[in-house]
């Protein structure tokens, strides 16, 4: 006799040609929710310090010294991270899992003994999964925007790298988030690089246009050298009490006045 299995179609949630198509994107999407959520759970990881900076940063190019220095905060901050009186696994670093600093913040996380995470992006150029993410942390996203998502959702605190569209796009999605308040915690910004920075964006000139207010540069502070950055964030953070699952930045739900 045959079984239901040999005959017919197969269930929809074993059909490859319907999971891919554009019929079932909206599946596709809230797995990339689902999934690392569940990770996450099990992992007991709570809350991350993530690390952005340009994937074509390496260490023997012009801007090398920032290779070796975000290596060298991300280990710092692992070190501080697991010495703290907790049993959860609190303040992990976490990149985009590709090369240049996201693969020098992964290294120096590893090197000091600590898990580290990494959310890659399926791109044609530049983005493949660095050696030093721990394996189990270690994700696979098609869509930026649920990429995104997780950086905000865990994040307790966000250093910038130099970098280029990316990691502009990484930065003021946060500090817009900030802004704006539609999340219920803020999210400490650290700019590494002064020079860098203020060369690359010019703050002050939105202010001048009315485009941000005065109050809005409080959203951000410089940095550097890996001791003075790491002092920025333990100034800044405030451990949260221990819960069963990842201390998720919910969103603000009030209605719009």
């Amino acid at each position: 006799m045959k079984s239901r299995r040999d005959v017919g179609r197969p269930p929809a949630y074993e059909n490859p040609e319907f999971l891919e198509s554009e019929d079932a994107r909206p599946l596709r999407i809230l797995a990339e929710y689902l999934e690392p959520l569940r990770t996450f759970r099990r992992a007991r990881v709570r809350d991350t310090i993530v690390f952005f900076g340009s994937a074509r940063l390496s260490p023997d190019g012009p801007l090398g010294r920032y290779y070796e220095e975000a290596r060298e905060l991300a280990r710092l901050v692992t070190a501080w991270s697991k010495s703290l009186s907790s049993h959860e696994h609190r303040y992990i670093v976490c990149s985009g899992g590709g090369g240049g600093i996201m693969e020098a913040a992964n290294r120096g996380a590893s090197e000091a003994g600590g898990r580290t995470i990494g959310l890659n992006i399926c791109l044609p150029h530049e983005q493949r999964p660095n050696a030093y993410v721990t394996r189990e942390l270690s994700f696979e996203f098609h869509y930026f925007f649920m990429r995104k998502l997780w950086f905000a959702h865990l994040a307790r605190a966000l250093v910038v790298f130099p970098g280029g569209f990316g990691t502009l796009d990484e930065l003021t999605e946060i500090l817009t988030l900030a802004q704006t308040r539609k999340l219920d915690r803020g999210i400490p910004v650290v700019l590494y690089g002064t020079s860098y920075w203020k060369e690359i964006l010019n703050f002050d000139a939105l202010v001048r246009h009315g485009m941000i207010a005065r109050e809005d540069l409080s959203l951000f502070e410089y940095a550097d050298n890996p001791a003075a950055a790491l002092a920025l964030l333990q100034g800044r953070l405030v451990l949260e009490p221990e819960v069963g699952g990842p201390a998720i930045a919910r969103s603000r739900t009030s209605k719009c006045e």
